[in-house]
């Protein structure tokens, strides 16, 4: 057998068995494999899949608290009242502008955090650690701690105030004007660090050879932020803006201890809505509907937002 039949005869069988070295691509996974995932995928539907099927089928049905008589199934009838609920659509309104007003000016202070604290500055160890300070404390904390600053009494906003002649102070988060807009700073400030660090992350993963070049060519710092930075930085943007805003929009615990949906329904957010159909009122039934009519929106957010990164994947090809 000559070598030149040889080696053409290996690479018939190594095509025929699918390998190519030592690996084996043309080969499916095994069965066994499957055991590697069952650890992860098994809490997933039991803590995640499994209660959004169960609340699916919930909201079709008339279950409440306390009722003697079997559960029925009811059609669409919960989200046929659903559609004439003005105080649910009111609360579904005041969710989106908490989460438009949560998402923007976050966005915007982070984005000017994040360019602050990539500066070669001092402690800047320091400011990177005090910045994630909010993201550390659990919402309840947080809401508490807001609670006090905003104390009509004694709290230090309104006390801060009366130092610089402003006024006596006001109870901001029982006043219809400015419940909605004190809770919306509460959710800025918590929001905040962990924004600042997915940003701070695109910006380190810049390559500095371009901010080098266009500083060479005398390109002035906004330019650079315009044609340098931001182009690097947009997928990081997109991605953290869709979740908070996804995040913003499903909060209950932050505006719960601030504010419990008062005054007047005017901080009552669609997810807490749900909840005091449920808990409060016993209406299990009718808070599922409106749970999947807020699962059906968050849904289309991240398909919008798959589709943008799809299409930017595109157009960087």
């Amino acid at each position: 057998m000559t070598s030149a039949t040889a080696v053409e005869r290996s690479g018939k069988e190594r095509s025929r068995n699918g390998r190519s070295g030592s690996g084996r691509p043309g080969r499916p996974l095994g069965h066994g494999a499957w055991f590697l995932v069952l650890p992860a995928l098994i809490p997933i539907l039991v803590l995640s899949v499994g209660p959004l099927l169960y609340g699916i089928a919930l909201a079709f049905t008339d279950a409440q608290s306390g009722r003697t008589e079997p559960t029925e199934w009811i059609g669409a009838l919960n989200f046929r009242d659903l559609a004439h609920d003005t105080l649910f659509w009111d609360s579904f309104g005041i969710g989106l502008l908490w989460a438009v007003g949560v998402t923007v000016p976050q966005f915007v202070l982070a984005l000017g955090l994040a360019l602050l604290l990539n500066q070669n500055l001092r402690f800047r160890w320091l400011a990177r650690a005090l910045a994630i300070i909010p993201w550390a404390m659990p919402e309840v904390v947080v809401g508490i701690m807001w609670r006090l600053v905003y104390s009509p009494d004694a709290g230090v906003l309104n006390e801060t105030l009366r130092d610089l002649g402003l006024g006596e102070g006001r109870d901001w988060l029982s006043g219809l004007a400015t419940a909605l807009p004190a809770v919306i700073v509460v959710g800025i400030w918590a929001g905040m660090p962990q924004t600042t660090v997915a940003l701070l992350a695109g910006l380190q993963n810049t390559a500095q050879e371009l901010h080098e070049a266009a500083a060479l060519d005398g390109a002035g710092a906004w330019r650079r932020f315009r044609t340098v930075t931001w182009p690097a930085l947009r997928p990081v943007a997109l991605a953290i803006t869709a979740l908070n805003f996804i995040w913003s929009f499903n909060a209950f615990a932050l505006v719960y201890v601030l504010t419990n949906g008062g005054p007047g329904g005017h901080t009552r957010l669609p997810m807490l809505f749900a909840y005091e159909e449920a808990f409060r009122y016993g209406q299990f039934g009718y808070a599922a509907a409106m749970g999947c009519v807020m699962v059906a929106v968050i849904a289309v957010l991240l398909s919008l937002q798959l589709v943008g990164r799809l299409r930017q994947g595109e157009e960087g090809r």
